[in-house]
Order: C-alpha cells, then structure tokens, then sequence
C-alpha cells in the first residue's frame, strides 16, 4: 500500500534525497577540512623551517653546519613527531628528533622559489607531512635541501573527530530536513484530500461543482472533474426528458385506447383482459413519471414550510368523497422546515395521504416535529395498517416503484423522493391502531 501512496511515494523520495545530498556534503565537507588543516600544518612547518634556513653556516673549510636551530622541545625529543633537516653535498643535519633516522629525500627537488608541501611515509613508520625547498645560502654555491616534517596522526585524529562530531550533526539536520519535507507534502497535498469530500456533494446532487479557487497545479483535474458531471447532467436531463415525454406520449393513447374499449366491446371477460393489460401499462407510464418527478427532487435544492404544505393539502382532502368522512388533525410545530421544495413535498405527503384517507376508518393524523437536529413529518390512521413482514418488503431496496406491497404507487414515490433529498422513509405501527409513514430528514 505504500507504494500506490504518493504522500508515502514524495517523503520516501524526498527523504532519499536528502539524505545523499548530506552524505555528499560530508565527503567535501571532510575533505576542506583536510585541506584546511594541512595548509594550517604547512604554515606552522613555514616559521620552522625558516629558523633552520636563517641558521644556514657554510664555513670556509666546506664544513655545513646550522645555527640556532628551532628551538621547539618536540625537536629535541626522540620520535617527537617534528624534524628537520638540511642536506649540502651529502652533508645532512638533522634535528634530535630524528635520532638515528633521517628524512627521504623528496621524488624530485623543490623549487627554490617556494615552498612545497606533500604527505608522504617517513621515519619510524611514520605517515608524515613535508614542507621542503631549495635552498641557495651563497651565490653560485651549491643548494641547501631544507625539510622540515610533523607527524599526519594529528591531521588525522582531528579529521576523525571533526567526522564524527559532523556526521551527528547532519544526522539531526537530515531528521529536521524529513520533517519538514514531510510538512511540505502535508500541506502540498491538502487541495488534494479536499477533493472527496467535494465529491460527495456530486453524488448527492449532479448540479453540484467543484470549486476552481484552489491551487493552480489541482485545477486542471477539477476542471475536468466539472467537465465530466456537467457533460453526466446533460446526459441525465436527456435521458429524463426522453422519459417524460414517452411517458406522456403513451399516457393519453392509452387512457383513449381503455375508453373505445369500454365502449366498443361485447366481450366481456375480453374486456377486462385488454382494460387489466392497459391498467399495467399506465402504472409503468405512471412510474416513469414519477421517476422523472424523483430524479428532478434530487437536482433541485429548496426548504419547504411543512405546516403551510400540509394545511393546502388537507383542504383538498376535506373536499374528497373519502375525506368529508374522516376526522384530519394537523399537529405540525409552527415553523417547521423540510429541506425539500415544496411541490415536492407534497407530492411525497400526497401518495402517503391519499392511502392514509382510502383505509382509514374515523381519523388520520398529520404530525410533525424537530427533533434534536433532524426533521420529522408523520401520517398516521386507525385503519387496518399492514403486518411487519410487508413493512419490510414494501421498504425494500431495488423493487420497482409499483411493486411496494400493500400501500401502492404513492407510498414508493415518498419514499424515493425523501431519500433523493437526503431523507428517509420509514413504516411502523401508529398508535391509533393503523399505518404510521414518517418522513426523516437530519439537519
């Protein structure tokens, strides 16, 4: 899994990265170290060296000798890890130090110029660095080779400190330089986990888009994103106004074709076989209108006033054959909002009504609260109601509109219409003996 992550893909890259960028910085930060110490080391050697030049003593016999020699105790000390020497024509002084060794000759002669430094073994199995010149005491005379050394283990315990003592340092820095790579991917990724939930409100409503303020480098896949539900919206209008208009070019043949029927026949079981074929083809015209009714809910935003709604929906009721009979209570908290456009709610309290007035016996209810932070609207009556067996079945997912058990076309279009605005439908036992349908809707 880590590998399909681009947030583990970036820190691992990035942490990589880092951390042979600081390993290269070490290395050349080692070796100017180095550098740095052995040029301190060749300038040390320099004054040294030109003490054992200023005492240079040729005396008339051909005798070399050096006066006043540097007079630092490591000189004078066997094995001290300072020496010197000056060769003339196979005469060679040297330092105490040296004691009965002396220092290799150089792989070719200096420059009398200046002086020249190298790293090379030398006495005592000894690593040393060398400062070496020519040195010409007399005009016309024979050169002086002046050497003078000191023991490389120095430059090298300090090169090995210093190693260490950098080597943690940039071990805490490439920690620091991860977490912060890490807080850079954090934050570069943010536009990105934005995206999902900017994606629900596209499954919730195709209307819906993506906000194009983010970041330049997100914008393009939103763009596209939007391209795509636009080009999904235009298709689900198409297919919703073909539809609709089939439904409705089918509707009145039909409603033609039952009325020359009834007229027209003499057989009568014929009839009712052509009228009971006809009557399934209008409840399908009416399914696919009321799809088209549920799909359009669910692209449409609005906030209904339930009690307002469901008083205009009485008043027609009242004046029913079926509801001049009946008692129709309205209970609905004053100020009740679904968040639903009116019509459509009252075409998903509708279905649910008309079904509430044909099996009530006295009474129906209209009932409707807040409760905490969800609406609630409710119809109940004392009619019969249904057993829990075709609750479920009439709530079941994935059944046709007309196939909701024992409550009909009405029951199925409330129910998909609630959940089409975020909403739900449930069926229990009222108290006053029947059905109670409550609508749901959480704030």
């Amino acid at each position: 899994m880590i590998v399909r992550s681009l947030r583990w893909r970036l820190l691992i890259a990035g942490g990589i990265a880092i951390f042979l960028a600081l390993v290269v910085a070490w290395a050349l930060m080692m070796l100017l170290f180095e550098r740095h110490l052995e040029r301190r080391v060749a300038a040390e050697l320099e004054q040294d060296a030109i003490r054992v030049v200023a005492g240079i003593a040729i005396a008339p016999d051909g005798r070399f000798s050096i006066d006043e020699p540097p007079a630092d105790a490591r000189f004078q000390t066997p094995l001290g890890g300072l020496y010197w020497q000056a060769t003339w024509r196979g005469q060679a002084r040297r330092s105490p130090s040296l004691w009965d060794q002396a220092l290799p000759p150089p792989p070719s002669a200096p420059a009398a110029s200046e002086w020249r430094t190298r790293i090379a073994p030398g006495p005592f199995e000894q690593r040393l660095i060398y400062l070496e010149r020519m040195v010409v005491p007399e005009r016309g005379g024979a050169p002086v080779l002046v050497q003078v050394a000191q023991d490389a283990a120095v430059i090298d315990a300090a090169g090995r400190e210093f190693g260490r003592e950098l080597a943690l340092f940039l071990a805490l820095l490439w920690l620091f330089l991860a977490a912060a790579a890490w807080l850079q991917v954090h934050l570069g990724l943010r536009p990105l986990r934005q995206i999902p939930g900017l994606l629900a409100q596209l499954e919730q409503s195709p209307s819906a888009r993506l906000p194009d303020d983010g970041a330049s480098e997100v914008r393009p896949l939103v763009g596209a994103i939007n391209r795509l539900a636009e080009a999904r919206e235009q298709d689900l209008e198409r297919a919703r106004r073909r539809a609709t208009d089939l439904a409705h070019g089918l509707k009145t043949p039909i409603a033609a074709a039952a009325a020359q029927l009834r007229r027209a026949g003499d057989d009568a079981d014929h009839v009712a076989g052509v009228e009971k074929a006809l009557a399934a083809m209008k409840r399908v015209v009416d399914a696919e209108l009321a799809r088209s009714r549920v799909a359009a809910a669910g692209r449409a935003a609005g906030r209904a006033d339930c009690l307002a709604t469901v008083e205009r929906l009485v008043a027609v009721l009242e004046r029913t054959e079926a509801g001049e009979r009946l008692v129709l209570d309205v209970e609905i908290s004053p100020g009740l909002i679904a968040p639903l456009a009116e019509e459509d709610l009252t075409e998903a309290l509708g279905g649910i009504a008309e079904n509430a007035v044909r099996y009530a016996r006295r009474r129906v209810v209209f009932g409707g609260a807040r409760e905490d932070s969800s609406v609630r609207l409710w119809v109940e009556d004392d009619g019969p109601g249904i057993d829990r067996a075709q609750m479920a079945r009439a709530l079941e997912r994935g059944l046709r509109l007309d196939e909701s058990g024992g409550q009909g076309l009405g029951l199925a279009i409330a129910r998909d219409l609630a959940e089409a605005t975020g909403g739900s439908l449930s069926l229990s036992r009222a108290a006053l003996g029947g059905l109670r349908v409550e609508l749901g809707w959480s704030a």
